[in-house]
């Protein structure tokens, strides 16, 4: 926006008419830039987000909220072991309903995952999916940390990930979603091309940072297990009800111009006996549909930037 503070105080009501002048001409120039760019036969493209945390047990159940209320002693062995289950069985199947909708997930990792559990992020590998790097652990986030601690830390969670995997990620999804001032540079210095943390749109976009360029795809903190299943206590059936009506939402509009929708899942909630099969239903539903893709975040960016996209 090129309105000034001087002209904001000489005459505020012209100031907020050159604002929304500005802000419509933007949206336009960008409307037909997400219709040129997005429109390719495609209605919709879908990625499907699996998170693998890992908690220490000590201080992880002090930011833990909500699953049995119990007096604050530690170590919390119930809130522990309920986020454990979906790392000895959950994910296991998750992966199953996935392989048999030949979908290859994203799984949003905490490295301490790699010395913990390396045959998940082996069999990840195995399946095609795509790792992100998701922080070292879930008890410590971003904003919790001094500058270069947490440059530090982002260093090493994506070199530990990339020796397992063989591959160094691309991408990012903070835990908690959480940022702080540096950690956008931080990610582009390491090479990373696009992050998932602001759940702001239903397209890919560009940030700009200092000159540098990072892209934003949609993630999504409605059609997610934790908050869904977890915070508001909504059932298996609402979860899968709310995942049909995004679709059918985003699906109609993609008919302009593509959209993205992410479905972001917990092992440890989703994949629970009484709720994998609504994970399998929503899928299904979603895949009878023509011209859509399941795609890993990788995908999603790197063809929205061969579109030609610069906003």
């Amino acid at each position: 926006m090129t309105a000034t503070l001087d002209q904001a105080a000489a005459d505020p009501q012209q100031t907020i008419a050159e604002l929304q002048r500005q802000l419509d001409e933007r949206t336009t120039e960008r409307d037909e830039a997400i219709r040129s760019g997005m429109r390719d036969g495609v209605l919709h493209r879908i990625w499907v987000v699996s998170l693998l945390d890992r908690e220490v047990t000590l201080e992880a159940m002090r930011i833990t909220r909500g699953i049995m209320m119990a007096p604050p002693m530690f170590p919390n062995v119930r809130n522990w072991a309920v986020r454990d289950y979906g790392n000895r069985v959950g994910i296991w199947r998750i992966m199953e309903v996935l392989q048999k909708h030949k979908i290859r997930a994203c799984a949003n990792l905490n490295s301490d995952i790699c010395d913990h559990h390396p045959q998940i992020v082996k069999a990840a590998v195995e399946l095609g999916w795509e790792i992100l790097g998701h922080n070292e652990t879930n008890s410590r986030w971003l904003n919790q940390m001094e500058p270069e601690e947490e440059r530090q830390s982002i260093a090493r969670a994506l070199a530990k990930i990339a020796a397992l995997s063989g591959k160094k990620p691309v991408g990012w999804l903070g835990s908690g979603l959480a940022e702080t001032w540096h950690t956008l540079d931080y990610l582009i210095d390491e090479g990373c091309l696009y992050v998932a943390d602001w759940v702001n749109d239903d397209q890919p976009y560009l940030m700009d940072v200092g000159g540098r360029r990072l892209v934003s795809i949609p993630y999504s903190y409605e059609i997610n297990d934790s908050p869904f299943l977890h915070t508001r206590n909504g059932t298996i059936e609402q979860f899968v009800a709310a995942i049909k009506r995004q679709f059918d939402t985003l699906y109609a509009e993609g008919a302009q111009s593509g959209r993205v929708m992410a479905i972001c899942l917990h092992p440890y909630l989703i994949g629970v006996p009484h709720r994998i099969a609504g994970l399998d239903e929503a899928l299904g539903y979603i895949a009878a549909h023509d011209k859509v893709w399941f795609a890993t975040g990788e995908e999603i960016v790197r063809h929205w930037l061969q579109s030609g996209a610069t906003f």
